[in-house]
């Protein structure tokens, strides 16, 4: 008789592993990460005070840090982080090169300057570099890094194949085109890093002219072998198949999607202009309702089904409310304190941090504590 017979229940053996002691969470719905991130980046374009444009990028930092997962999209951080140095330090190269409108005082240098002709009146090539000048353009630079990186944190947390199965029906087309975008940089950058390791073990140059020619053909290559396997799974997958939908259904849809589009544009305008501001709101909330109206009957053309369907559970709805109440407190203190979070450069005064919009600021860390393991397979 085997191990445990009589009693007639087969034993566990030593040697056999340990059964998990809790179930696995689900992984984190993705419009959470974009509805996150996209909120942290609607904060960073209120204010132009480097302290907390600092500490917004701190936060993303440290949400990536612990919850991104071990995936290649997960790579694309490091990417968004580079361009937005780029683009902070082209800020500043224009702002000495072209000059700048802000008047200044406190000269740092005087560079050589062009005659333009009189066509280019506005423009100048060279000339006195203020600090007053540089000051402007680093903090304005820095929100846009801030922008750039916010949408980075949003790149490499969110699954993109899986925001794409939460896509409307009608979005369905669009939201491909956007996901193979979104996931083209990503993988290309993988394909560069596995190629110049492949290289470098095998005593061959990665780096320089050389080394750039013979990574770029492979890495072209495998881009062009991912959209020839991407196209046959799209078309054994039907992709593409259309319902037949009445022509009343087609003419509201396409009615209430564009009027929606064209409500929700002119409730942003209200909303960023001080004229606007008591017809944005409601011209705002009429144009979302519209377009969705219009985006669920659009999603009637094309009927698929989802396997196993992301839910916006707890967890979710807590990391939105989050990013949500960062942006919204963000918006309230850019009114009521506009000095503390545009700190002047003429005459030039220190930033200071202000308390309770840093307070605010650190509410984006509470997706670090309710978020999946990024260990945990996605």
């Amino acid at each position: 008789m085997g191990e445990g017979g009589r009693s007639g229940t087969p034993q566990r053996r030593a040697a056999d592993p340990p059964r998990p002691q809790h179930q696995r969470r689900a992984p984190l719905h993705p419009g959470a990460w974009w509805l996150w991130s996209l909120s942290l980046g609607t904060a960073a374009t209120r204010t132009t005070n480097p302290l907390l444009l600092s500490l917004l990028i701190a936060v993303s930092a440290y949400v990536v840090a612990t919850c991104r997962p071990p995936t290649p999209w997960s790579r694309s951080y490091g990417a968004f982080v580079k361009l937005a140095l780029a683009v902070l330090l082209i800020r500043l190269l224009f702002a000495i090169v072209l000059g700048s409108p802000i008047p200044g005082t406190h000269t740092l240098v005087t560079l050589p300057e062009v005659p333009l002709p009189d066509w280019a009146q506005g423009i100048r090539l060279g000339g006195e570099v203020t600090a007053e000048a540089l000051t402007f353009a680093l903090y304005d630079g820095l929100r846009l890094a801030t922008l750039l990186v916010c949408v980075g944190a949003a790149n490499a947390l969110a699954n993109p194949s899986r925001l794409l199965k939460s896509l409307p029906g009608a979005l369905y087309e669009m939201g491909v085109a956007v996901v193979v975008a979104l996931t083209f940089a990503p993988n290309l950058i993988a394909d560069v890093q596995r190629l110049r390791a492949a290289r470098r073990l095998r005593g061959r140059p990665d780096k320089g002219v050389r080394g750039l020619l013979q990574v770029g053909l492979p890495v072209l290559e495998g881009a062009l072998e991912r959209s020839v396997s991407l196209a046959a799974a799209m078309d054994a997958r039907g992709y593409g198949r259309t319902a037949q939908v009445p022509a009343a259904v087609r003419r509201t849809t396409a009615a209430l999607t564009l009027g929606g589009l064209l409500g929700v544009c002119a409730g942003t305008y209200g909303l960023l202009t001080a004229e606007g501001a008591t017809y944005g709101f409601p011209v705002l909330l009429v144009g979302l309702a519209a377009a969705l109206a219009g985006l669920r009957l659009g999603g009637r053309r094309s009927p698929r089904t989802r396997y196993r369907p992301d839910r916006w559970d707890v967890r979710a709805l807590l990391v939105v409310a989050s990013g949500v109440a960062v942006a919204a407190l963000l918006v309230l203190a850019a009114v009521r304190d506009p000095a503390a979070l545009h700190p002047g450069v003429v005459p030039l005064v220190a930033p200071t941090l202000p308390v309770w919009p840093a307070a605010a600021i650190l509410l984006g860390l509470l997706p670090a504590f309710v978020a999946p393991d990024p260990k945990e397979p996605s």
